[in-house]
Formats: C-alpha cells, sequence, structure tokens
C-alpha cells in the first residue's frame, strides 16, 4: 500500500510539473498570436486608408512595382 501511494504521489507531481510548462508555453504561443494579429490589424487600417483616400498615390505604387 504504501509503495503504490508513492508511486501515486510521484505520478501526480510530475503531471503538475508537466501540466504548468505545457499552460505556459500554450500562454505565449496565443501572445505571440494575438501580437501578430494585432500587428496586421494596424497594417490593414493603413492600407485601407491609402487605398480608399489617395487612390493616385495606391495605383502609382501598384504600377512601379
Amino acid at each position: 500500500m504504501h509503495n503504490s501511494l508513492t508511486i501515486n504521489v510521484l505520478q501526480n507531481l510530475l503531471f503538475c510539473i508537466l501540466k504548468a510548462a505545457v499552460l505556459h508555453g500554450k500562454s505565449v504561443c496565443f501572445a505571440s498570436q494575438k501580437s501578430r494579429f494585432r500587428n496586421v490589424k494596424a497594417q490593414l487600417s493603413l492600407f485601407k486608408r491609402i487605398i480608399f483616400t489617395k487612390p493616385k498615390l495606391f495605383f502609382s505604387i501598384c504600377l512601379e512595382r
């Protein structure tokens, strides 16, 4: 019985350590994804402003490429 209890405690301890590591990795991943989304959203608003408010500038940039 004592041996089974020891194994159970060790398994729970290892699971908690792994769970904490995985959750930390997930939170870092979601934070970087949110940051990328925010950057794209900012660039999109700038792009929309150039297209709709300055069409001549937009088309001249497109023609240069």
